[in-house]
């Protein structure tokens, strides 16, 4: 069953490329203080980003030569991380919005996940105002890349490594692209280039490697802990 689904939804992909990106920068959130904000760690990590990386002016810019389309989030963390690099390029940040609820069960939470993740890949995917675009997408990184939610979830789509067409890659980028997102690392940049038939064609990994006065947010290898204070309000 979830071949069939799989093969219906790349047809559906195919017959609507007039939207594919060039581009997509897929990240995570920052470290979390609970689960509405960021800690200290991740508020540095998002003006660091600002500075470094995905602001407009950003010393390691990662788009030297096309400024980013859109910006896409889906939880208040995702929100909180990209806020000031999308507002540095005079973008609002187009939220899918998936937020904690009184009440609100692990199971359930993951469900609004899940449709909110399909939602937006569909649209990053098919709409023609990202046709040849680069666009960021900071995402729970679950729903970037786990294995165990794809087991969990045979007949279905959930993960933006399935959803972008990642596991389509040429042979050689495929096997760089883990197949579950660690749980320790806050600080990668996964990007992946699309041709005009909206097929990816190249993969790169990046690891955050910030200077100066931000020299002391982590950039921990894959894999390996943070090595946060025992002071730090961020939640281990």
């Amino acid at each position: 069953m979830k071949r069939f689904l799989i093969a219906l939804f790349l047809l559906s992909v195919a017959h609507s490329a007039i939207g594919a990106p060039s581009r997509i920068v897929v990240l995570r959130h920052g470290e979390k203080e609970n689960a509405y904000a960021l800690c200290d760690v991740g508020q540095q990590r998002s003006l660091a980003l600002k500075a470094q990386y995905l602001g407009k002016g950003a010393e390691k810019s990662l788009f030297p030569h096309a400024a980013p389309t859109a910006f896409f989030a889906i939880t208040l963390h995702t929100l909180e991380l990209v806020a000031p690099s999308a507002d540095s390029w005079g973008l609002p940040v187009m939220t899918y919005s998936v937020v904690p609820l009184p009440g609100m069960s692990d199971a359930a939470s993951t469900d609004w996940l899940n449709r909110q993740t399909q939602r937006a890949a569909t649209e990053v995917m098919n709409d023609s105002r990202w046709r040849g675009q680069t666009v960021v997408m900071a995402w729970e990184h679950k729903h970037i890349a786990n294995q165990k939610l794809e087991k969990n979830n045979p007949d279905a789509l959930v993960e933006l490594r399935e959803l972008l067409k990642l596991d389509q890659l040429p042979e050689a980028d495929k096997k760089r692209v883990p197949k579950t997102w660690s749980g320790s690392n806050y600080n990668f940049f996964w990007i992946i280039d699309y041709n005009d038939s909206g097929q990816p064609v190249a993969f790169k990994e990046i690891r955050q490697d910030f200077t100066g006065q931000f020299s002391s947010v982590p950039n921990n290898a894959w894999d390996a802990p943070e090595g946060l204070s025992k002071n730090s309000r961020c939640k281990q």
